[in-house]
């Protein structure tokens, strides 16, 4: 019975590594065209691993919603069609400025005493660049601070963590690039990172932070809510 026991906790531990390594992604060109239809895809995986099957994505995460905030404020929730290991979903500016794709989703199933909370963002720049705030659509977000702008190997580009709408100071996000080199970096008192990519590409953004509060949800306790964060920038 003790050897079962020590057993079934070494597989949970497992099974929890494997949640907090899994995120969502929205995949989608950083530029738009006015009255051209954009698409998106949204994956769940690993920043170096392939996309998981959606029938393999943990508890109800595949039941996420697709929110479109338009460059004039306009909030629009998406249609998302399921593809073996992705969802699809398309829009169609109708005027210049900065599209904003979110996806804020927390788990139905706990995993221990943890609220899993899944968010992603992306943007889209249709016209002439812009420079505008970073992104405060969810609770945790990691954005470039720029849109718009073109990012280029050996130029460093900046990035801005929110928490719960304020700058997030000591947040760690973790740089992934298209060659499967990884690093971390850490937010200053204003909520600011910056790295400087060496190979063109996409590149993966993901910062987690973990809350040590309590309350219920859907009728267990929680002790704790974990939040993580992605973002996907284009260098050239």
């Amino acid at each position: 019975m003790k050897r079962f026991s020590i057993l079934t906790l070494l597989l949970s531990t497992l099974l929890l590594g494997n949640v907090y390594a899994h995120a969502l992604w929205i995949e989608t060109n950083p530029v738009g065209q006015k009255g051209r239809t954009q698409t998106v895809t949204i994956v769940y995986a690993e920043p170096d691993d392939k996309p998981e099957k959606i029938a393999d994505w943990y508890s109800d995460v595949k039941e996420f919603e697709l929110w479109l905030i338009g460059s004039d404020g306009q909030e629009k929730k998406l249609a998302v069609t399921p593809v073996e290991d992705h969802f699809t979903a398309e829009f169609t500016p109708q005027q210049d400025g900065v599209y904003t794709l979110a996806i804020g989703h927390t788990a139905k199933e706990l995993g221990g005493t943890t609220k899993y909370q899944f968010n992603a963002t992306a943007a889209v720049t249709v016209g002439k660049s812009i420079t505008s705030p970073t992104l405060r659509l969810n609770e945790l977000n990691v954005a470039e601070t720029q849109f718009g702008k073109t990012y280029k190997v050996g130029k460093p580009i900046s990035l801005a963590g929110f928490f719960k709408e304020q700058p997030s100071e000591k947040l760690r996000i973790t740089v992934s690039s298209p060659s499967g080199w990884n690093r971390d970096i850490v937010t200053n008192a204003d909520g600011l990172a910056e790295f400087t990519p060496v190979w063109p590409g996409r590149y993966k953004l993901e910062a987690s932070k973990t809350e040590k509060t309590t309350g219920e949800h859907g009728g267990k306790t929680y002790q704790a809510i974990w939040r993580c964060a992605t973002y996907v920038l284009t260098v050239q």
